[in-house]
């Protein structure tokens, strides 16, 4: 029986909504599940899903989308805040990931289009599912979720100059060659120079009018996003391209958050509608040979790409512990990776054999890469010391002057917790030596009584360059059970005599930490929540009492 098309649609629907629940059962990003999707339905599959105007102009919406929220979110403070670290590993692993992705590639025996598309598809790792993944496990703040993040957005920028420069550069014409170059450079300069002028005089004013109404901001929002991309595309570019200005140029405005939020669900389900569409585009002409390709490069990108961050980061005198942390979130290739490889297709530069590879590399990258990112720590555990030999003598400033000898107390964390204990205790007249392993807390420390140096509580080794045997108190901000039984281990091999206070999570890690012999168990959620109830409650009897 032949379904029409609203009832062929709701059976890709429920079978996208089986594949969510299977894929959030194995823990997996949703993206997995699209994707599988794609492929059961299209041609390769079922063959329900042919490529038609209908789809393709879903999948051009969705990806409008995307990238707009993409340019919306876009934050260069952060790769400010993170300094030369995330450009240098952002830009040194889509380096070395383009140029050892093209020799195997090259290899394989791909020709030398094809092998530089593959080779670019290999670079680029998913913000999305990354932040995700970090935020679901409270990492984004830690010093390894900011640098990642800072390099995210380092190849998120990448990227779309390569699309730029494929749209605008990789279409063959007839005319003089340094003529197409200035006719390029021109349109370029006058959509920048446009979107430049309705940033400054236009787009602060209306959307002032526009915020008044959430159905008309979520609306305008993507009314701009698709204007743009159509301009773009009509110039030349892509409409990718345009549809990321268009979402940079309201990124500076206060309604961002408002707009972004409300645009993601709208995302997420445009999305689906790409992935139908790639999916009736992929070829499996030769199964046996693309699933070995994509079993070589899949490794490539599994091992290469964070063995390169570890070696980046090493080199500026991080710990290994953080590259390694850092580099398993480009253990990927990402959905931008696909979107070029369609646009590529689109190009005429490679065939449908080569998306349906890249398709499949990013299949088993991103269902590896969640794994090897939700069990990070346990993997660093068993592998840390092999993973010795990339650590560097005098890891950034690691070292105690002996102006810095001289302290009341050692405190491990200038978070928000340990940046209040620090402050309270240096204006009590303690002499503080902060210990923390974020290099922009140590370089920002401005507080009276407090010096500052570059360590971790997990090196016990670091112990022996601080002053144990002057300090009085060690501290500990760090709310990790494991942090902080590591540091009272280290601190009893180092016979220090002083009193230990430790941070505990929850009250089950509070009961560990005293039967471990800690002095004093801090428990800052505890002490808040019962701070507000007696504030509520002294509230509540003064309001008794006045009646």
């Amino acid at each position: 029986m032949e379904l029409d098309t609203f009832a062929l649609v709701a059976v890709i629907l429920a079978i996208a909504a089986a594949a969510g629940l299977l894929a959030n059962l194995f823990r997996q990003p949703m993206i997995v599940a699209f994707i599988g999707v794609g492929i059961l339905v299209g041609p390769a599959g079922t063959g329900w899903v042919v490529a038609d105007g209908t789809i393709e102009l879903l999948a051009s919406m969705g990806i409008a989308i995307l990238l707009f929220l993409v340019g919306l979110r876009l934050d260069l403070h952060l790769i400010r805040d993170t300094g030369p670290i995330a450009l240098a590993t952002g830009l040194g692993q889509v380096l070395f990931t383009s140029v050892v992705g093209f020799v195997i590639a090259t290899a394989l025996g791909m020709d030398t289009v094809t092998a530089v598309y593959v080779a670019i598809a290999l670079t680029f790792s998913s913000t999305i599912i990354i932040v995700k993944l970090l935020s679901d496990k409270r990492e984004l703040e830690q010093l390894h979720g900011r640098i990642a993040v800072g390099f995210l957005i380092v190849q998120d920028i990448v990227v779309v100059l390569v699309m730029i420069g494929l749209t605008a550069f990789g279409q063959p014409t007839d005319g003089d060659l340094t003529t197409d170059i200035f006719t390029v450079l021109a349109k370029g300069a006058a959509l920048l120079g446009g979107i430049g002028l309705l940033m400054r005089f236009v787009l602060p004013r209306l959307l002032h009018y526009i915020a008044r109404s959430q159905e008309l901001l979520v609306l305008f929002g993507v009314a701009y996003a698709v204007l743009v991309a159509a301009l773009s595309e009509w110039l030349g570019f892509s409409s990718e391209v345009g549809a990321f200005l268009a979402g940079v140029s309201l990124a500076t405005t206060p309604y961002r958050d408002a707009l972004g939020s409300r645009l993601v669900s709208l995302r997420d389900f445009m999305l689906l509608f790409f992935f139908l569409d790639l999916g009736a585009k992929l070829e499996f002409t030769d199964t046996a040979q693309q699933i070995s390709e994509a079993l070589i490069l899949s490794v490539f990108v599994l091992l290469g790409n964070p063995l390169i961050v570890i070696l980046i980061m090493a080199a500026m005198r991080y710990p290994v512990r953080v590259g390694f942390l850092a580099g398993l979130t480009v253990a990927q290739i990402s959905e931008f990776s696909l979107i070029l490889a369609a646009l590529g297709l689109s190009l005429g530069h490679i065939t449908n054999a080569t998306v349906s590879l890249i398709t499949v590399v990013g299949l088993v990258t991103i269902g590896g890469s969640t794994y090897l990112i939700l069990y990070s720590h346990h993997i660093y555990d068993r592998i840390k010391r092999w993973l010795r030999v990339f650590e560097r003598e005098g890891t950034l400033k690691s070292g105690v002057s002996d102006s810095d000898a001289d302290v009341d107390v050692i405190l491990y964390g200038l978070g928000r917790f340990g940046g209040h204990v620090a402050d309270r205790l240096g204006s009590a007249g303690y002499q503080v030596l902060a210990v923390d392993f974020d290099p922009h807390r140590v370089m920002n420390n401005r507080r009276a009584g407090v010096s500052a140096v570059f360590g971790s509580a997990e090196d016990t080794h670091f112990l022996e360059t601080l002053p144990l045997s002057q300090a009085r108190y060690v501290i500990s901000t760090v709310p990790l059970l494991e942090t902080n039984k590591a540091l009272l281990h280290g601190l009893r091999a180092h016979d220090f005599e002083g009193k230990t206070a430790l941070t505990a999570h929850n009250e089950r890690d509070a009961d560990q930490l005293r039967a471990a012999g800690v002095d004093v168990v801090l428990a800052p959620f505890s002490l808040a929540a019962n701070s507000v109830a007696d504030m509520i409650a002294e509230v509540i009897r003064d309001d008794d009492n006045t009646r």
